[in-house]
């Protein structure tokens, strides 16, 4: 019972050892980096840009360009998401006014 209980465990083990998901493709970061444009056009359009969020598309373009996907669409992804926290940081300070 060991013996077989032991066989299955590895069988089990060998089975989620050869699952990788699958790998990304240049459409998939070309979509990403186009997301990530788009926030930080909107973040733009209120005047709120964070600094760096037009630097790492530029960094995740030429990541694309090399043929580095993965790390094309992990750039993108962290523009991306600078470009909702400034749209949220406007959101909260846009009526804010000095306290008295």
């Amino acid at each position: 019972m060991k013996t077989l209980l032991l066989a299955a465990i590895a069988a089990l083990s060998l089975n989620a050892c050869a699952y990788s998901p699958p790998a990304a493709n240049t459409d998939e970061a070309k979509a990403a980096i186009s997301k990530a444009e788009q926030k930080a056009k909107q973040a733009a359009k209120v005047d709120y840009v964070w600094r760096d969020t037009g630097k790492i598309i530029k960094k995740a373009k030429s990541a694309l360009k090399k043929g580095d996907i993965k790390a094309a669409i992990k750039l993108a992804n962290k523009a991306a998401r600078q470009g909702d926290n400034a749209l949220k940081q406007y959101a909260e300070q846009r009526n804010a006014g000095p306290h008295s």
